[in-house]
């Protein structure tokens, strides 16, 4: 499905995105390996055991981008001029190896691009949800969308 166009938003339109994701010990060694972050919680099976989580915990950077992405597609697919920024980006459970994610969509606000006639600002609240349906990543997203035509 492809994104909307600024104009086909409304404050408080919801979405809850069809493509869930079950997180693998290789999205979570290469994401953490690729960005250079060798916190031992992600890559070291010993130093997780002992910790307060008792096995490896998934790195919350790739939590985040998968929440972005898995959204993507119902949101801003071929309409997103720019990405302006992400705000308020928590993490409040952990998520690990085997838990299958999923994401849902709300448009916080709406507004009019002074600079560009030709575009308008959306600004959306993502949560990703486990299995359990505990949300383990949420944050907002302002995002400069095409105006139709």
């Amino acid at each position: 499905m492809a994104g909307r166009y600024f104009d086909e938003w409304q404050v408080g339109d919801a979405i809850e995105h069809e493509i869930r994701r079950t997180v693998t010990e290789t999205d979570n060694l290469l994401f953490s390996t690729m960005t250079h972050n060798p916190q031992p919680l992600h890559l070291d099976v010993e130093a997780a055991k002992a910790s307060g989580f008792g096995q490896i915990l998934v790195n919350s950077t790739f939590t985040f981008a998968l929440l972005v992405g898995l959204s993507v597609g119902d949101t801003t697919l071929g309409t997103l001029v720019a990405n302006l920024g992400f705000d308020k980006v928590v993490t409040p459970k952990p998520v690990f190896i085997g838990d299958t994610l999923h994401a849902r969509s709300v448009v916080k606000e709406l507004r009019a691009s002074n600079s560009r006639p030709d575009a308008g600002i959306v600004t959306f609240t993502h949560e990703l949800l486990n299995q359990r349906d505990q949300v383990v990543c949420r944050c907002e997203r302002s995002a400069l969308l095409q105006r139709k035509g």
